[in-house]
C-alpha cells in the first residue's frame, strides 16, 4: 500500500559533472533554489553529491576564522579544510553518495534521509541516474484526501486484503487520523487491521476503537 519513490521522485533533476567549478555549483545551487546536486562521472554514474554544507568551508575556512582554532580543532576539521582549497565537484563533493532505488519505499527514503541527516537523494536504476527524492517529495504522500484514504481502507485493506464486509466497520479519517470502529471476526484480524491502516501512505495516526471478541473459551472441562 505503500508509496515508492518513482511515484513521487523528481525525474529530468539537475545534476553537475565532477569538473564543474566551485562557482558554477554556487551559481547552480542559487538559480535552481536547491541545496543539493548528484555528481555525475562521463557514463552518467552518481559518484557523490556536492550540498551547500560542501561549499560552506571555503568561505568560513579561507576567511582566517580557523587561525583561532587550536590544533585539535584543527585536526578534527581535516576534511573542511580539504573541502576549503577546493575548486571542482570533485574536490568538494560528500563521497559515498546515499542513494536509492526508483522502486524501493518511499517510507524507506524517509529513514534514509533521517539517518544521514540530509536533504535528498539521488534515484538510481542499477547504476544509470533517473532522478532525486526530496524531503518535500517524501512528505507529499500527507498531501492526499481524508476521502481518498477513507476509500483505501474500505475497498482495498477491509473488502479485498481482508475479504471482510465493510458495512462491519465505521471508517472515519480527519485531517489524515483514521478512526476504525467495528466488530472483528477476531482479536488477531483486528490487530492486522490497525497495523496495515497505520502505514497507508497519507495516514498521520490511527485510533482504535474496534471491538475485540472475547478470547475463546476453553474447550476442555476439568
Amino acid at each position: 500500500m505503500s508509496a515508492r519513490v518513482a511515484d513521487v521522485m523528481t525525474r529530468n533533476a539537475v545534476a553537475v559533472r565532477a569538473n564543474a567549478s566551485f562557482k558554477q555549483i554556487a551559481a547552480r545551487l542559487r538559480e535552481y533554489k536547491l541545496s543539493a546536486f548528484p555528481v555525475l562521472d562521463n557514463d552518467d554514474k552518481v559518484i557523490g553529491v556536492v550540498s551547500e554544507a560542501d561549499l560552506l568551508p571555503k568561505e568560513a575556512l579561507e576567511a582566517g576564522y580557523e587561525g583561532h582554532r587550536g590544533p585539535l580543532s584543527g585536526l578534527r576539521h581535516r576534511p573542511e579544510r580539504e573541502k576549503a582549497v577546493g575548486q571542482t565537484a570533485a574536490d568538494i563533493m560528500s563521497r559515498p553518495p546515499v542513494t536509492i532505488g526508483p522502486h524501493d519505499l518511499v517510507s524507506h527514503a524517509a529513514h534514509l534521509m533521517y539517518d544521514h541527516r540530509i536533504t535528498c537523494l539521488p534515484v538510481v536504476d542499477g547504476e544509470r541516474f533517473v532522478g532525486v527524492i526530496s524531503r518535500a517529495d517524501v512528505l507529499s504522500v500527507f498531501g492526499r484526501t481524508d476521502a481518498d484514504i477513507r476509500w483505501d481502507i474500505t475497498e482495498k485493506v477491509i473488502l479485498r486484503e481482508f475479504l471482510a464486509d465493510p458495512c462491519q466497520f465505521t471508517v472515519t479519517v480527519k485531517d489524515g487520523i483514521v478512526t476504525l470502529q467495528g466488530r472483528p471476526e477476531t482479536a488477531d484480524v483486528g490487530h492486522d487491521l490497525v497495523g496495515v491502516v497505520r502505514h497507508m501512505e497519507g495516514v498521520v495516526g490511527v485510533r482504535d476503537e474496534l471491538t475485540y471478541p472475547p478470547a475463546a473459551a476453553s474447550r476442555h472441562r476439568f
